[in-house]
């Protein structure tokens, strides 16, 4: 279904309570915010609003289209915790268990401490590389799990939280091909992302390319700070590149904390059940206490590489002051650089994803999704 909102054509389904949003959504693409965007959300497990806009491309000759799929950047990283969390529901992890349970290797260079949590975390110590990575390297599974396996970490494991930007996803996805042994990407395909009907993926098929939209990258990049801090150390290496995610290389690979590929009703689809219990569109993915224990917080504090404060249940950042994106306690999110987020709200049992192909400066999403998801709670009332 084709909708002209404000002079802007948005295509696809939503419910009309929610028609102040697609307002918000269409004024993002008409005031040049967006160049294509798409915008999904359930409600109580039933999809209320999939909608998409614009165009893969800035001179607008190529439209976004309704299977189009783009590389989220951190976004992924939901996906990736819901992997870890269905691996744990089905007694595979522990996540007080220490990683080296699983991953023997790893407790190299004092790391015996490390408990599967603190990777969910970003409490491991390992955010970065001790020397820089090409991308070649940063695609290969097995150098960069070595590398953080040797790898000293950087402060004392469990005593504070600093985003592990790009190594988060290797060091779950390890630990889940230990115990699956599948990659995250396979086991996301067969176990989650299959049944669910989500079109995601961790590693892409070559035969999907050519439903990939390129990013379109704008000035401003990762957060910079002083030389030697924890940030300039974590974002050297691995060193994103917001370019990389255009190349044949990078698809392929499986880079589970920033290079999955999908767009906002697949991320949308992945994480209903956790909004609602465990279960949603006939699987069940979850128990209903693994989808609760995401909101319990597990660790706060001034984030020491993104240096703003952050609480963190399982995985996810909690809705909390200062960064509180719902009215509601139970709560929790994470986003993409460049704008991509997703949103999960186990009070209000909605999922909702935004992802764009215009990107903002920033990690953790922008006033785009921000507006969206406060008109979502102003049309719920």
């Amino acid at each position: 279904m084709m909708t002209e909102i404000d002079g802007v054509r948005v295509q696809g389904n939503f419910d009309e309570r929610f028609a102040p949003t697609m307002s918000q959504f269409a004024s993002h693409i008409a005031t040049g915010q967006d160049v294509g965007a798409s915008f999904a959300l359930s409600v109580d497990g039933e999809m209320v609003v999939d909608v998409w806009a614009g165009s893969q491309d800035e001179a607008g000759k190529i439209p976004w289209k309704e299977d189009t799929i783009i590389n989220v950047y951190s976004s992924t990283k939901t996906v990736s915790f819901l992997c870890a969390l269905v691996a744990a529901d089905r007694g595979l992890i522990d996540f007080n268990a220490p990683v080296g349970n699983y991953w023997p290797e790893f407790i190299a260079n004092g790391k015996e401490g490390v408990l599967v949590w603190h990777l969910m975390n970003h409490a491991a110590g390992l955010p970065g590389l001790d020397r820089p990575v090409s991308l070649e390297e940063m695609c290969d599974w097995d150098t960069i799990t070595g590398m953080l396996a040797e790898q000293a970490p950087w402060w004392e494991p469990g005593s504070a939280n600093g985003y592990h930007a790009m190594t988060q996803g290797y060091l779950i996805g390890e630990v889940i091909r230990r115990v699956t042994g599948q990659s995250l990407g396979q086991f996301l395909r067969e176990e989650i992302a299959g049944p669910l009907d989500a079109d995601f993926y961790v590693g892409v098929p070559e035969t999907e390319f050519h439903r990939i939209c390129d990013l379109i990258p704008t000035a401003g990049g990762v957060p910079g700070s002083k030389e030697g801090s924890f940030a300039d150390r974590t974002f050297a290496s691995p060193a994103p590149r917001a370019e990389d995610s255009w190349t044949d290389i990078w698809r392929r690979a499986e880079i589970p904390a920033a290079n999955g590929h999908g767009n906002a009703r697949a991320l949308v689809r992945l994480q209903t059940p956790l909004a609602c219990a465990g279960r949603a569109f006939g699987v069940d993915l979850l128990s209903e206490t693994t989808a609760r224990s995401v909101m319990q917080e597990r660790i706060s504090g001034m984030d020491l590489v993104l240096e703003v404060p952050l609480t963190f249940g399982l995985g996810f950042g909690l809705s909390r002051d200062p960064v509180r994106l719902s009215p509601n306690d139970n709560a929790c999110y994470w986003g993409g650089w460049g704008g991509s987020s997703v949103l999960v709200d186990q009070d209000a049992r909605l999922a909702m994803s935004f992802v764009m192909n215009k990107m903002f400066p920033g990690t953790l999403g922008d006033t785009r999704s921000f507006n969206l998801a406060r008109q979502v709670y102003r049309d719920l009332g």
